[in-house]
C-alpha cells in the first residue's frame, strides 16, 4: 500500500513539475484560456476617460472570442476597478499575478511607474494607458511595452509644429511655447524633454502645474501672458482642459494664443465640456478619433452597432483600449501559433518581433524590438472644427 501511494504522490509530483514548465495555470497548455490580468479607473479622478478606454480593452476581448479566440483558446480577462489608487494598483496585481495570469493591462501613470520591478521580476508583459517615457528604460522596466507616442514625444512634436505654424505665418525668430500640466506624475512626465528639446531649438519655454481641484485658472493664464506665450500645450484630461480654454475664451485669448491638447484632453468630452471654447483648440492625437473614419474603426464600430451602441457615442478612448488590446493580443497570437508554452517570457519575445503591426490606421505602425519598447514616434495634428476634431497634419515624427 505504502509504494503505491508514493507512487501516486510521485506521479502528481511530475505532473506539477510538467505544468510548471509549460507556464503554469495562467495560459500555458495547449486549448486552455489565457488569462490576462487588467486594472482600470472606473470611479476614480480618471474615470471620465477610464470608463471608456476600459470598455474598448474588454470589447476587443469580447469580440475576439466570440470569433473563435486564439485558434480556439479564449482570453480570460480578469479585471477590477482600482479607482487610480497606487497601492489598489499593487495590491489588484499581485492577486492577479498569484491567479496566474500571463500579461497585464493596466492604466495610471503613477501606478505604471511603481509597478515596473515587480513586473520585470514577475516577468509579465504589460501594456498600460500611461505613455511616460520612463517606462521605456529597457533595463528598469524590460517588460512595459507602450502603443501610444510618449508624453515626451508629445510634446516635442507639439513644440515642432509650432515651429512650423510660426514660421508659415511669416513670423521671425522662434515662439514662445508654454506647457500647463496636470499636477502629478502623469502631468509632470514630459517636462524635462520638452524643455530640453524648446531649449535645443532656441524656443522659450514655460511650464507650469495646474492646481488640484481648481474652479478656473485665471491665475495660471496671467503667468501665461506675462511670459508671452504664442502657444501653450495643455498635459491632463478633459475636464480641466475645458475649464482652461472657456477662461481663455473669456479674456479674450483665443485669437492671440494657440492651445495644443495633448491626447488625454484631445477627446470628445473636452469638446462636449469646452463647447464654442473648443473652437480652433489643436491635438496631438496618436490614435485616430471617430470623428476621422479609418479602417481600424471598423471592426469594433460593427461589434458596438450589434449590441447596441456606436463608436461615435463611446469615442476616441474606446478606439484606444481596443487597439492597446489587440497588440498585445498579436504577441499572444504569435506565441500559439509557434506552439510555444503562453508565458509572460515568451509572450514578451514575441512582441519583440513586432514590425511596422498595421492598425488600420488607428495609429501609426507598431515595432517593437529587444532594445526598444517605444511602439511608435508618429502622430497626426488635429483641430477642433465645427465641433468635431479634424485632421490637420498627416504623421508627423519626434526626433
Amino acid at each position: 500500500m505504502r509504494s503505491k501511494w508514493s507512487l501516486v504522490v510521485a506521479l502528481v509530483v511530475l505532473a506539477a513539475v510538467l505544468l510548471s514548465a509549460c507556464g503554469g495555470g495562467g495560459g500555458g497548455e495547449a486549448n486552455t484560456d489565457i488569462k490576462v490580468g487588467a486594472i482600470f479607473d472606473l470611479t476614480g479622478p480618471t474615470s471620465d476617460v477610464g470608463t471608456p478606454y476600459s470598455e474598448g480593452v474588454r470589447g476587443y476581448v469580447d469580440w475576439l472570442n466570440a470569433n473563435g479566440g486564439i485558434d480556439g483558446r479564449k482570453i480570460d480577462l480578469v479585471w477590477a476597478d482600482y479607482a487610480y489608487k497606487v497601492d489598489q494598483a499593487e495590491q489588484l496585481y499581485s492577486q492577479f499575478v498569484n491567479e496566474g495570469v500571463v500579461a497585464f493591462q493596466g492604466w495610471g501613470t503613477g501606478d505604471t511607474e511603481a509597478l515596473r520591478s515587480k513586473i520585470a521580476a514577475d516577468k509579465i508583459p504589460f501594456m498600460s494607458a500611461s505613455y511616460s517615457a520612463n517606462l521605456l528604460d529597457i533595463q528598469k522596466a524590460p517588460y512595459n511595452f507602450l502603443i501610444g507616442v510618449t508624453y515626451s514625444d508629445q510634446a516635442i512634436i507639439a513644440i515642432q509644429w509650432a515651429i512650423q505654424d510660426w514660421k508659415a505665418a511669416g513670423n521671425e525668430g522662434m515662439p514662445k511655447v508654454a506647457l500647463i500640466h496636470h499636477d502629478s506624475p502623469f502631468g509632470e512626465s514630459p517636462v524635462a524633454d520638452a524643455q530640453a528639446f524648446a531649449q535645443s531649438q532656441g524656443v522659450d519655454f514655460m511650464h507650469i502645474a495646474m492646481p488640484k481641484g481648481a474652479t478656473d485658472y485665471v491665475a495660471e493664464l496671467a503667468q501665461i501672458q506675462k511670459f508671452g506665450a504664442n502657444y501653450v500645450i495643455i498635459h491632463t484630461v478633459s475636464s480641466p482642459a475645458a475649464v482652461l480654454v472657456k477662461d481663455a475664451k473669456n479674456q479674450g485669448l483665443m485669437d492671440k494664443i494657440k492651445f495644443i491638447n495633448m491626447n488625454w484632453c484631445a477627446d470628445e468630452g473636452f469638446i462636449n465640456l469646452a463647447g464654442d471654447a473648443a473652437e480652433g483648440v489643436y491635438g496631438t492625437l496618436p490614435f485616430t478619433p471617430p470623428s476621422d473614419p479609418v479602417p481600424g474603426h471598423e471592426a469594433p464600430a460593427q461589434w458596438l452597432k450589434e449590441h447596441g451602441s456606436s463608436l461615435d457615442d463611446k469615442g476616441l478612448h474606446y478606439v484606444q483600449g481596443w487597439w492597446t488590446m489587440a497588440v498585445m493580443t498579436e504577441g499572444i497570437r504569435r506565441v500559439v501559433e509557434e506552439g510555444k508554452p503562453v508565458t509572460g517570457e515568451n509572450i514578451k519575445a514575441a512582441l519583440e518581433t513586432i514590425k511596422d503591426f498595421d492598425t488600420g490606421g488607428v495609429t501609426a505602425p507598431i515595432t517593437f524590438t529587444p532594445e526598444s519598447h517605444r511602439g511608435s514616434t508618429a502622430l497626426r495634428i488635429y483641430m477642433v472644427k465645427d465641433g468635431k476634431w479634424t485632421r490637420v497634419t498627416d504623421y508627423i515624427s519626434a526626433p
